[in-house]
């Protein structure tokens, strides 16, 4: 069923919702805004793909400019990149026709363990010049292999914990000890909702995964044992101010990436109310909005 209040409605309601309650320590426990309110976020905000996933590249473009965002962690869904250099071109060009840069790719899935398989894929990255590739569950017997391109081409491999459901890797701190003692460009994609599924603190995990951290899924729950409770940012329980302190204190340069899997036909007032409010958290914290915004 569609929402029934218009893009602009929603967008420009959930805009004022969200600095309101950024800003009211009542309401989320937020500090005071800091006394160089206004400075540079260090929080980078993102969206991934496929939370476009119906929809063709085209109106993913236009889907960006009415968010005010400008990087994009595109899945090789419908034609938002497709992996072969003769339509992978013209992909690029209309994303940087459109201002748009694509700072990462996922997820992307690395069932073989073969070089031709693994390659192909560390190609597309490279022509597209994305620097981060975020994986969905690779074997552990896989990652000595992809530890050889990783060096080669000089890309992070940021495996995505997918939650309970997930046999091999459901925590982040799962990946963690996968890679540890691996080169340091192989490390994790915190995906925020299956993280807290699996009962770890995120807060928590941020701080332990620290410099390996090179991307992170951010969603929201009403209750962190259903994944079926996914709503708006800032309408669940996800601890929205704690996890970007935690990403300040660890020094985090990657992206916070909204990956909004719900209403797939219609999702952009749920995603315009997710931006405007970790938009609205931030300058609660005294940090300033982006121009135009």
């Amino acid at each position: 069923m569609k929402q029934s209040l218009s893009r602009r409605s929603f967008f420009q309601s959930g805009a004022l919702v969200a600095v309101a309650c950024a800003t009211s320590s009542a309401t989320l426990s937020l500090a005071e805004p800091a006394s160089e309110s206004g400075k540079p976020s260090p929080i980078n905000l993102g969206v991934a793909s496929y939370t476009f996933r119906s929809f063709a590249r085209a109106e993913v473009i236009g889907f960006m400019k009415q968010l005010n965002l400008s990087d994009l962690n595109f899945k090789d869904t419908k034609d938002h990149l497709p992996m072969g250099p003769a339509l992978e071109a013209q992909a690029l060009a209309d994303y940087t026709a459109a201002g748009i840069t694509l700072h990462a790719a996922g997820t992307i899935y690395f069932p073989k363990d073969e070089d031709d398989d693994i390659r192909s894929k560390f190609e597309c990255c490279k022509r597209a010049g994305i620097s981060v590739i975020v994986a969905g569950d690779p074997k552990p017997e896989i990652l000595p292999r992809i530890e050889k391109f990783v060096k080669e081409y000089d890309i992070k491999f940021a495996i995505h914990n997918h939650g309970p459901e997930d046999p091999v890797f459901p925590s982040p701190l799962d990946v963690l000890k996968a890679v540890k003692n691996m080169d340091s460009r192989l490390g994790c994609c915190i995906d925020v909702g299956h993280t807290v599924r699996t009962g770890t603190d995120v807060v928590e995990a941020i701080h332990q995964v620290g410099p390996r951290l090179f991307n992170m899924h951010i969603k929201d729950l009403t209750t962190f044992e259903a994944r079926e409770s996914q709503v708006a940012v800032g309408e669940g329980k996800m601890p929205v101010r704690e996890i970007f302190d935690a990403l300040i204190a660890t020094k985090y340069k990657g992206f916070v990436d909204l990956e909004y899997e719900i209403h797939g036909d219609d999702p952009m007032p749920g995603v315009s109310i997710s931006v405007a409010y970790m938009r609205g958290v931030l300058t609660g914290m005294g940090y300033g909005l982006p121009s135009g915004f």
